[in-house]
């Protein structure tokens, strides 16, 4: 179960303006340039999967629309007005997970999730208890993070979407280590969120099965 509240998600998915857009944007690395002219919207209820082959510059999207990556052109709106004029707010509405898990190892997934509640909203054990088992870790809660298999440890920063309030989830290739009972289980979650009004960008090479998938390609 998730810790968001229903009021301003439905708030959210009834207005006609776009949860994030992005106008103009421009990024080159190496004196190459990875997008130009990049505009797209993401409406609160969708999900946005975003293609493009190794090297096209998804990561860098993605870090740029977080605010991990400043080397860039262009603007990043944020419920109609730009990121930079309201950046609290935003990173407060913000999940992000990368392509790497994410989690501390010598942590147990219990420890994981205390710490990442602490970021955004601080939740009691027996709410992360229940992510932990509704991601399929049930019995592993206590065990230090290093002895579980590289599945298991992406389905600990998986349970994260469980226990935040964020309306926007950006995921970076999350289905990488995952079992076919995990994809089955992320693609269930995507889909819940965005019927809860919430709003998921993702990149992944996986074939998403979601309903009305929105798709943006680079390169």
């Amino acid at each position: 179960m998730s810790v968001a509240t229903t009021a301003e998600s439905e708030s959210l998915a009834n207005s006609k303006i776009p949860v994030l857009a992005a106008r103009d944007l421009y990024c080159e690395r190496d004196d190459r340039v990875l997008f130009q002219h990049l505009n797209f919207e993401l409406n609160a209820g969708q999900v946005l999967q975003i293609q493009g082959s190794n090297g096209s510059g998804k990561t860098t999207l993605l870090r740029i629309l977080c605010g991990l990556n400043d080397g860039y052109q262009g603007s990043i709106f944020w419920q109609g007005v730009e990121v930079t004029e309201q950046a609290e707010q935003f990173y407060a509405d913000l999940l992000y997970i990368g392509h790497r898990v994410g989690v501390s190892k010598v942590l147990t997934p219990l420890e994981n999730l205390r710490w990442s509640s602490t970021l955004q909203q601080r939740v009691d054990d027996a709410v992360i208890y229940q992510a932990l088992c509704d991601v399929g870790l049930r019995g592993f809660e206590e065990s230090q993070c290093f002895t579980l298999s590289a599945g298991q440890q992406q389905r600990v920063s998986l349970a994260r979407l469980l226990i935040s309030p964020a309306r926007l989830w950006i995921l970076d290739e999350p289905f990488t280590t995952l079992d076919t009972t995990g994809v089955d289980l992320l693609e269930r979650l995507l889909q819940q969120h965005a019927d809860k009004g919430g709003a998921v960008l993702v990149t992944t090479h996986h074939s998403l099965q979601v309903p009305d998938l929105q798709r943006l390609s680079l390169g």
